[in-house]
């Protein structure tokens, strides 16, 4: 019994914590008031800031003297700016170039 209180208490967690920080843009930033300068400056650089970060995590493990040479990911890459540039639809590119580097790994580069 102990089990389902302690499940039930951690999703209420979760929950709260999720309603929090969804909530507080809300609490800090309502009724008009304009958020600080540096609030405004993180919003403009830490996109493209993780999103480097995770295009470098991902290609950590790519060795370009063995196996596909990094071919797949070079083109997914290639593919998810162009698609990106041409569109400016992040999740038609995600989403592309996620599904064409599963073609490649999984039937052309095996």
């Amino acid at each position: 019994m102990s089990d389902c209180w302690t499940s039930i208490g951690i999703v209420a967690a979760m929950a709260g914590v999720t309603a929090l920080t969804r909530y507080a843009p809300f609490i800090f930033f309502g009724h008009g008031k304009e958020p600080a300068k540096w609030i405004v400056y993180l919003g403009k650089v830490l996109p493209p800031a993780l999103m480097s970060v995770l295009i470098i995590y991902c290609l950590k493990d790519v060795n370009l003297f063995a196996g596909s040479h990094g071919i797949p990911e070079i083109l997914c890459i290639g593919v998810a700016m162009g698609l990106h540039i041409w569109k400016g639809n992040v999740l038609l590119s995600l989403g592309v170039s996620t599904v064409l580097y599963m073609v490649l790994v999984q039937l052309v580069f095996v």
